[in-house]
């Protein structure tokens, strides 16, 4: 039930990089003054911004593996964070309903990419909880791992060096994640064995896929 994808180049994660050395962050409360679990830092500075999370939305856009796992109808600004030694960010889930300029999105999926080395900054992993299972993400730069939003999730204590991501929230065509995870899968066996099928049998199982897509999906 989640994914770990190659999203930006690594001329994007060097822009990007550079967009944070350049930029003014500030405190991560600024967004949730209530949430006593967060402490990082966020990018404020508007044009900074507005260039980053377009570099890395065009990049999860244009990754048909994405739009494969996570159907998206809608994607929130990605938003570039950082954690000094000290920051981190204590178990908590994500809001359902996230409230942009131009509309709301349903958060049915949670992404994080890396932006710098895991060999940069110690501790700082995103710890996300599964039902009983527990896993642990500290990928490479331009790394992306997509998650359900509806889980408990945290980000361990960065003990030394920084740690820069992106952060965002997708809302699915398709909102219940079993749906979308039987979809994903029917995909992939198509992808992966369609082309050995009788073509009758083939366009039988495109026609399932398509039904499915139309009958669960929730947005156009």
């Amino acid at each position: 039930m989640y994914r770990v994808l190659d999203i930006l180049t690594p001329q994007e994660v060097a822009e990007c990089r550079q967009i944070a050395a350049s930029a003014t962050f500030v405190h991560g409360k600024i967004s949730n003054p209530h949430n006593t679990a967060k402490q990082n830092e966020q990018l404020h500075e508007q044009g900074a911004y507005q260039r980053s999370a377009k570099m890395v939305a065009d990049a999860l856009l244009r990754s048909e593996e994405f739009h494969e796992f996570a159907f998206p109808a809608q994607i929130a600004p990605p938003l570039l964070t950082r954690y000094k030694p000290g920051m981190h960010y204590g178990a908590h889930a994500d809001a359902a309903y996230l409230k942009l300029p131009h509309g709301t999105v349903r958060s049915d999926l949670s992404c994080t990419v890396f932006l710098n080395d895991p060999g940069d900054y110690e501790g700082g992993s995103l710890h996300v909880r599964l039902a009983d299972a527990s896993m642990r993400f500290k990928l490479n730069p331009g790394q992306a791992i997509v998650y359900p939003s509806d889980t408990l999730h945290e980000v361990e204590e960065v003990t030394k060096g920084e740690r820069l991501v992106a952060i965002t929230f997708i809302q699915s065509r398709v909102k219940d994640p079993f749906r979308r995870h039987m979809l994903f899968e029917l995909n992939e066996v198509a992808a992966l064995e369609g082309l050995k099928m009788a073509p009758e049998n083939f366009s039988r199982m495109q026609l399932i896929q398509a039904n499915l897509l139309r009958y669960w999906g929730d947005q156009p």
